[in-house]
């Protein structure tokens, strides 16, 4: 029997946790003997095919920051980024399956690691959700799910803190800020809104830092204090340094060796507050947004869990008690608790998928969980009805699913050919709160085939579903022949692979060794 474990795949730091015989959750240390691994990868120039995932990575970058990868999290879905190394184009998917294989290879060292559910931010969209599940696939995993970042927090304390009430769970990672309202009551736990950006992390707030370090050099040589990618380099690891130590001490003196030689810098605490001061009002105001999404007060939330790395800042507590009153929660580890969560999340999903995976023992521990998620985005799509006073068609975007919908659920509407002999439709998946096509996400767009010699104003009926391991299913169907189209989020024009594009590279990649 494998193994049941969940993966937090994030943008500075990854984790894996597995489930012990009674269904509780525990993390899996590296073969470094490291509770969390940097996600940071570097292609060995001198042994070809060797890879070096994690703080080796680290190390070595500062030496040639060309062959090195970090932070590939914020590039997710994006079809046009790649990494060119000897040759060979890297895809974001493909460098994050080198962490993942990672992970798998240390976690694997006791137990197999095989059936896995990974995190992503709560704000991910359809083509970053599919390039994470994609990353799992390449490393050789089962993905029987995937979990929102904060709702897999959320998850583990809940089952493991006594919490109970309104709660709204603040994530601020290496990359992404999550803010997660939810209702606890034992054992059972409904989702009822989530909001966030995918590029609002710790990277931001240590280019802060750098800005610092370089507005600091210039007035003292009047010159720029980064010449080339090594210095980049070198002052990123330096400003995630003081970073971290600012969240311990108030003052944080360095020492800047740049062209026109050293000098002396020293950064307070309040320093590092005021530069990080618009960087604090996003988060601000996307709690407010959630707030308001989730028909709630201040008063009402009964209590604030954190995960991220980033909720060490002292700021992050002082902003939060100051807002609702009350000190933030940090009962368990805040690097490790979306791992732990995404473990639970994968014993759930095998419990109700495929039971005769799950042991007895790791049943009867979860069997008291019950987890309620809902759809953190509305999705529609495109269409073109008649304005009534006008007479005329108008483009719009026609929301089909609505967001917060509880999981699983499913919606359909029906739309009409607009002309006369029409053969082809142009269907596009929109994600997005907006009737204005100009100011939603096109996720996905296809040619659906129709029968010829057809008059204008032909049934189509579109069904959007989305189930309980956040996947999304649309299928437009022609009523009079029967015709269907089903879009999925894998094909290649969106920059995703098709399943023989994934076996494919997954064959090619077992050609590299990962240290």
């Amino acid at each position: 029997m494998n193994t049941v474990a969940g993966i937090d795949l994030g943008t500075t730091f990854s984790a894996l946790a597995r489930l012990n015989g009674i269904g509780r959750p525990e993390i899996v240390p590296n073969s470094e003997g490291e509770r969390i691994t940097p996600s940071a990868v570097y292609f060995d120039e001198e042994e070809a095919g060797a890879i070096r995932i994690g703080l080796e990575a680290i190390n070595c970058r500062q030496l040639n920051p060309d062959r090195a990868v970090r932070w590939i999290k914020r590039h997710m879905g994006d079809p046009i980024w790649k990494k060119t190394i000897d040759g060979r184009d890297w895809t974001p998917q493909e460098i994050s399956s080198l962490i993942l294989k990672k992970l798998k290879q240390d976690g694997s060292i006791e137990s197999k690691i095989k059936d896995v559910v990974i995190s992503v931010p709560a704000h991910f969209d359809e083509a970053r959700r599919k390039a994470t599940m994609d990353a799992g696939i390449l490393a050789g995993l089962n993905v029987v799910g995937i979990i929102n970042e904060p709702v897999a927090a959320a998850l583990y304390y809940a089952t493991t803190q006594k919490v109970s009430g309104r709660v709204m769970v603040y994530d601020l990672g290496g990359g992404t800020f999550d803010v997660t309202i939810l209702d606890v009551d034992g054992s059972t736990i409904d989702i009822v809104c989530s909001q966030g950006d995918h590029a609002l992390g710790g990277v931001d707030f240590d280019k802060k830092i750098i800005e610092m370090f370089e507005e600091a050099y210039r007035n003292e040589h009047h010159t720029e204090l980064i010449q080339n990618e090594q210095d980049r380099a070198k002052y990123e690891d330096e400003a995630e340094d003081v970073k971290k130590t600012l969240s311990r001490r108030n003052l944080v003196r360095k020492i800047l060796y740049g062209p026109a030689g050293s000098m002396r810098v020293e950064i307070t605490q309040q320093q590092f507050e005021k530069a990080i001061e618009p960087l604090m009002a996003r988060i601000e105001i996307l709690i407010e947004v959630a707030l308001e999404e989730a028909k709630c007060s201040v008063s009402d939330i009964h209590k604030v869990l954190l995960a991220g790395g980033s909720t060490r800042m002292p700021v992050v507590q002082r902003n939060l008690e100051k807002k609702f009153g009350f000190v933030p929660e940090i009962a368990v580890n805040v690097d490790e608790c979306v791992a732990l969560g995404a473990a639970i999340h994968a014993g759930l999903t095998l419990l109700r998928d495929d039971p005769r995976k799950v042991s007895s023992g790791i049943a009867t521990g979860l069997k008291e969980i019950r987890l309620k998620d809902v759809c953190n985005h509305s999705y529609g799509t495109i269409c073109a009805p008649i304005d009534e006073e006008t007479g005329r068609h108008v483009i719009r975007n026609s929301i089909i699913l609505k967001k917060n919908t509880p999981l699983p659920c499913e919606s359909t509407q029906t739309f009409y050919t607009m002309a006369n002999g029409q053969t082809q439709l142009q269907v596009t998946i929109t994600q997005g709160e907006d009737e204005d096509p100009d100011f939603v996400n096109k996720i996905a767009t296809e040619i659906f085939e129709l029968p010829p010699n057809r008059p204008a104003n032909r049934p189509i009926h579109v069904r959007y579903s989305y189930d309980v391991n956040q996947r999304m299913h649309c299928r437009f169907l022609d009523e009079e022949s029967g015709r269907a189209l089903d879009v999925e989020f894998c094909a290649a024009g969106n920059g995703q692979m098709n399943r023989t594009g994934i076996e494919q590279s997954a064959e090619e990649l077992s050609a590299f060794k990962v240290q």
